[in-house]
């Protein structure tokens, strides 16, 4: 099968809604919620046009949408939504269902401030408030990486050893509304990759009759958790395995981070999603400037690759996590996981956590070349949470 890939010009909600079209998954459950909504209106009109044999169910809550992909992947389908925000907030309980129950549903989550004051603007408020539901998350950094990551999720999402769901997370209005050139990859070539769901126990093979959801108190409901602790920790054995499949497929290689000029790097900056390329521009700089900077970008943070973080950060000088959420009460959620990764590493790095883009407030080249500044000069600490682009 030739690999000739299209070379096009989309928003990020157009390269994940033409991922859907080519898996063309049995069901999709859409309630529309900004900055989400392009997914669904796109992905409808393939459904409208008979691009794809999907069962469209337009639900009235974000609530019942989680709820439809639920019962649609226990059945036996393959499954799949949307969401933003308030309406991953509003799934809350059946996203923890969907976990529970190892249902291998995909879910971009484009990225959104919760409320409130209200605000429809990206940070990652919502994508840390399920961290700890059961589902594995990705974070994208580029539509291109949008579109890779909900083809890839299906693949992981139902393995055999994980069978737990993913959630694809692209920064809303940034990525979802901005457009950058994404190489569509062939359609069969798609769903050659993907391949065909074999569903585990579903509802509808009548001769194996199962029961899904009972009652699970004290008698075995520790057990059950432990087989996802179990499914999650498996996560890391599985998905280089399908990251090297992805490659050879489509030339394009991931991983559980991506290094930015990190061989020598004596300071290395730390974050999620899109504001890696500002970053990563601001390096750029440095360099030239004769500063040994670099970048550690997380892709999957969820589960948190403790162990590359060890291999990678161990020996450098000072780290300096950037974190699009807060936790209140306590350390930024990024910081809080790293900071506690690298406690036993042999030659451990000073550490600085720095708070951005609240409600979608700008990060911009001065204020990481400020964090970066800071950890040249030695002027970190380590208990300190600081911020960047915050008026005070």
């Amino acid at each position: 099968m030739e690999r000739v890939v299209e070379r096009v010009a989309v928003t990020g909600a157009e390269a994940v809604a033409n991922a859907m079209r080519q898996i063309e998954p049995d069901v999709v459950a859409a309630y529309p919620i900004t900055p989400q909504t392009p997914i669904v209106e796109y992905f409808a009109r393939f459904v409208a046009d008979g691009v794809v044999r999907t069962e469209m169910i337009p639900v009235e809550s974000e609530h019942s949408a989680m709820s439809a992909v639920v019962g649609a992947a226990a059945a036996g389908a393959r499954a799949m939504t949307a969401t933003s925000a308030n309406g991953l907030a509003l799934m809350h309980e059946i996203v923890y269902i969907a976990a529970s129950y190892r249902l291998p549903i995909v879910m971009p989550v484009v990225n959104r401030a919760l409320s409130g004051p209200i605000n429809i603007h990206c940070d990652h408020s919502d994508a840390m408030a399920e961290r700890d539901s059961g589902w594995i998350q990705l974070f994208a950094e580029t539509n291109q990486e949008a579109y890779d990551f909900t083809i890839l999720a299906v693949r992981l999402a139902e393995h055999p050893d994980v069978r737990l769901p993913v959630m694809v997370n692209l920064d809303g209005f940034i990525l979802s509304h901005g457009v950058e050139p994404v190489e569509f990859y062939p359609d069969d070539l798609v769903k050659k990759f993907v391949g065909e769901l074999k569903p585990m126990y579903p509802l509808l093979d009548t001769e194996h009759p199962v029961t899904w959801g009972p009652l699970d108190l004290y008698d075995y409901y520790f057990e059950h958790k432990r087989q996802q602790i179990e499914a999650m920790e498996n996560v890391k054995k599985v998905f280089p395995e399908i990251a090297r499949e992805f490659e050879e497929t489509f030339g394009r290689r991931y991983w559980f981070v991506e290094p930015y000029k990190l061989d020598d790097a004596e300071h290395v900056m730390v974050a999620l999603g899109s504001t890696n390329s500002t970053i990563k521009y601001v390096i750029d700089e440095l360099r030239e400037e004769g500063h040994k900077v670099g970048a550690l970008k997380i892709w999957m943070f969820r589960p948190f690759p403790k162990e590359q973080l060890q291999e990678l950060l161990n020996g450098r000088k000072s780290v300096i996590v950037l974190d699009r959420a807060v936790s209140f009460g306590a350390e930024a959620p990024l910081y809080e996981a790293v900071k506690s990764s690298l406690y036993e590493v042999a030659a451990r790095p000073s550490l600085g956590s720095y708070v951005y883009g609240l409600g979608g407030r700008d990060i911009k080249p001065e204020h990481i070349r400020k964090a970066f500044e800071d950890a040249i000069n030695g002027n970190l600490i380590a208990d300190e949470q600081r911020y960047l682009g915050l008026r005070e």
